[in-house]
């Protein structure tokens, strides 16, 4: 009966250190394949092309990092503005030869001007200009012997004149051409004496 005894305590005491060498190497081997696949050297391969978008990510921020540390140092004063975005059309210009002198009425005063004019239609208006300018010198001195001295003074007076030849003018090629076109007056000098 002792040697039960004696068997039961040895195999009581193998039982509990079984039991802990077993718990032990379990742990140990969950240990061991949590490592293999946290540390090891397959789960750092980089791609080729992830490495290749990685330093494309990298150029393209630090061209961003050095664009806005320009623009924070930039003067303010010196940043241009964006034009609008908008349909313009191509302006033409036709300068009369020489220049248009006339007496002015009730004055002994004489005005000569420079004109020019200008349009946005086709080079068909200055075509038509070009080959009309007798007739339509003929039609501005006439129109601008028609100005008082006090009419013409100031910006407002060579507002108004320049406007009456734009009137002059397209009326007399509307006559010789059926259209006229001219969208401007131009003064290219002007002279009271």
């Amino acid at each position: 009966m002792a040697d039960e005894n004696e068997d039961e305590k040895k195999s009581g005491k193998l039982v509990p250190l079984l039991i802990k060498i077993g718990i032990f190497g379990g742990v140990l081997a969950v240990g061991l394949v949590a490592g293999y696949f946290i540390f090891s050297p397959g789960g750092d391969v980089i791609e080729k092309e992830e490495l290749e978008a990685m330093i494309e990510r990298s150029i393209v921020e630090r061209e961003e990092a050095i664009a806005a540390e320009e623009a924070a140092n930039a003067d303010p004063s010196k940043v241009a503005k964006d034009a609008p975005q908008e349909e313009t059309f191509a302006t033409t210009y036709y300068e009369f030869a020489g220049t248009f002198t006339t007496n002015l009425e009730g004055s002994r005063k004489m005005m000569q001007v420079g004109v020019a004019v200008s349009t946005q239609y086709d080079d068909s208006v200055m075509q038509n200009v070009e080959a009309h300018e007798l007739g339509l010198r003929s039609a501005v001195l006439a129109r601008l012997g028609s100005f008082t001295e006090d009419q013409i003074k100031g910006e407002a007076g060579r507002k108004m004149v320049a406007e009456s030849l734009k009137e002059v003018l397209n009326a007399e090629l509307e006559e010789l051409e059926g259209f006229g076109g001219i969208e401007k007056v131009h003064f290219t000098s002007f002279v009271l004496q």
